[in-house]
């Protein structure tokens, strides 16, 4: 890869700032972060590579203050765990075989469908502020999430965490905060898992994955905090907006 113009990097830097905000709030960070380093110009299995080395710096950061605030219990979740690992193994080797030129024509609008759906999918209301019943149904839908957006956030991974927060509160009927501490610890645990299998496979620039996930690391801790002090009435503002912004951009990148 050419050098990067500090011009260039310092956006770079600021965008990755804001998606760590972004994903500790509501998730969806890798809506920002995936398009701006295919605008590089990287080959899409570097990009998608090196975004999941920044973006483990920002789902790690998240991940450990929700669990600080009592907002996510390990132990509890453990079957999501094994089930987002073994997808997200899966997922990432799947991408590995996919040709370059399909990752280029595909990736924006796999993009943009998340745009969409995390914007126009009805809104679960959540209402529990503690854990459902530990029985058969539960352990089988956690299975069945976490293999399934494991996968997917190992395939492509932008909107994980929202689809895990929504997907959260329907299914267990959580409130917002509760299922924003488990996406972010799923998404970390997915994140952690393909970028070991990207950097097996030498899918990772890391000077540049770690100097976006460092701003990303600083934007997730500010995000989650300003999450857990204001709640919803400050969550769903903000994404909606980032949604509405994002799937216009990509939508004009990607048909015009």
């Amino acid at each position: 890869m050419e050098m990067i113009e500090p011009t260039t990097l310092i956006i770079l830097a600021l965008v990755a700032f804001l998606a760590g905000f972004i994903d500790a709030v509501a998730g969806g960070g890798g809506m920002l972060t995936v398009p701006a380093l295919l605008s590089l110009g990287l080959p899409p299995h570097i990009a998608l590579g090196t975004n999941k080395l920044a973006a483990t710096f920002a789902s790690s950061t998240a991940a450990w203050t929700y669990y600080r605030k009592q907002l996510f219990s390990p132990h509890f979740w453990r079957l999501s765990f094994i089930a987002t690992l073994a997808g997200a193994i899966g997922g990432t080797l799947i991408v590995d075989i996919i040709s370059t030129e399909w990752l280029e024509k595909a990736l924006p609008l796999i993009i943009l469908a998340a745009a969409a759906y995390t914007l126009w999918h009805p809104q679960p209301k959540g209402e529990q502020r503690q854990l459902p019943k530990d029985d058969p149904k539960l352990k089988k839908k956690q299975w069945l999430q976490g293999g399934l957006l494991g996968f997917y956030d190992g395939v492509a991974g932008p909107g994980t965490g929202a689809f895990w927060t929504v997907s959260s509160m329907a299914l267990y009927r959580l409130d917002i905060l509760l299922a924003s501490g488990l996406a972010k610890a799923m998404n970390f645990t997915s994140n952690i898992t393909s970028l070991i299998t990207f950097a097996i496979l030498g899918h990772i620039n890391v000077a540049l994955g770690l100097t976006m996930g460092v701003c990303l690391m600083i934007g997730a801790y500010i995000g989650a905090h300003s999450a857990i002090r204001f709640g919803a009435k400050f969550i769903r503002p903000v994404f909606v907006t980032v949604v509405v912004i994002l799937a216009g951009k990509l939508a004009w990148q990607a048909w015009f």
